[in-house]
């Protein structure tokens, strides 16, 4: 087994007060290593001051000013998908143990913790590459992270009438859009909340973005799956005269007529799968795929 001394950054759901028992064993196994361990200030706070958790860490830093060997983040997906919006472009290698629901990305339970933490220093693992999206705008840039590892999504804004959205792809006017809004995901966003509005499954590493309307007016709006070296443009009509831009769920308000560009991220976010671990398994298990109940 390896001894050199390994650095990790660790993120969390500041929510789940009833899973410390997890984290205190990560907590403890990274110790036994010796290893270096860096907390998230938010969460940092969160083991103290609510689970009165005894926490030694190396440091405890804000945002994205951190570097590790390795990020793990202790939550369900959103938890995950917080971390990815962290590690950005530092090609930092992020492992889910999985302290929520459903954990498809996430996909570590409470009882593989301390053979998760050994197989990193065994060097028992794959290191899936995940693509992002990223959206530009042509007016107000966004305040927050602009990439998304699962989908973005323009949507209506409160309980106004659909939005109208015209979609072009390359240059090329695809259609016109009239919906309550519109997912672009990626492969590892397939899963989430493109499927649960009829988009397809794509299976990780498949270099495809999908396009989802979310209650289409028309019937004969389908989702199409188009190459992820493509370049979306839509802009928004509405009634409202605003509407939403969900990036992996963190929403900010923009005025219409606001033009949107969408492409792939020119980095990856690097995905820690255990070796025992496989996309079809997690598809029939946890999301029942394919499960005849009769």
């Amino acid at each position: 087994m390896s001894t050199r001394k390994l650095r990790f950054a660790l993120f969390g759901n500041t929510h789940q007060a009833k899973k410390s028992a997890a984290v205190k064993e990560v907590l403890s196994c990274l110790s036994s290593h010796q290893a270096t361990i860096y907390i998230d200030k938010e969460y940092d706070s969160f083991l103290k001051d609510t689970l009165h958790m005894e926490v030694s860490a190396d440091g405890i830093f804000e945002d994205s000013d951190f570097d590790a060997d390795f990020v793990i983040s202790m939550g369900g997906d959103g938890t995950f998908l917080r971390a990815a919006s962290k590690v950005r472009d530092k090609n930092i290698p992020i492992v889910g143990i999985n302290m929520g629901r459903l954990g498809f990305l996430a996909d570590v339970n409470d009882q593989e913790v301390t053979a998760c933490i050994e197989a990193l220093y065994n060097k028992n693992y794959r290191i899936e590459d995940r693509a992002l999206i990223r959206v530009e705008t042509s007016d107000e840039a966004l305040e927050g992270y602009p990439c998304a590892l699962n989908d973005i999504a323009i949507l209506k804004r409160d309980n106004a009438s659909m939005i109208t959205i015209h979609a072009s792809i390359n240059g090329e006017f695809l259609t016109t859009y009239m919906a309550d809004g519109l997912i672009v995901s990626t492969p590892t966003g397939s899963t989430a909340y493109s499927l649960s509005n009829g988009g397809p499954i794509i299976i990780p590493g498949t270099h495809m973005f999908s396009m989802t309307a979310v209650a289409p007016h028309s019937l004969n709006t389908r989702p199409i799956v188009l190459p992820d070296d493509s370049e979306i443009t839509l802009t928004v009509e509405s009634r409202s005269h605003q509407f939403l831009v969900a990036v992996d769920g963190r929403s900010e308000k923009l005025k219409e007529h606001t033009s949107l560009t969408l492409r792939k991220a020119p980095y990856r976010i690097k995905v820690i799968k255990s070796n025992d671990h496989h996309y079809f398994t997690t598809l029939r298990e946890k999301m029942m795929w394919g499960l005849d109940a009769r």
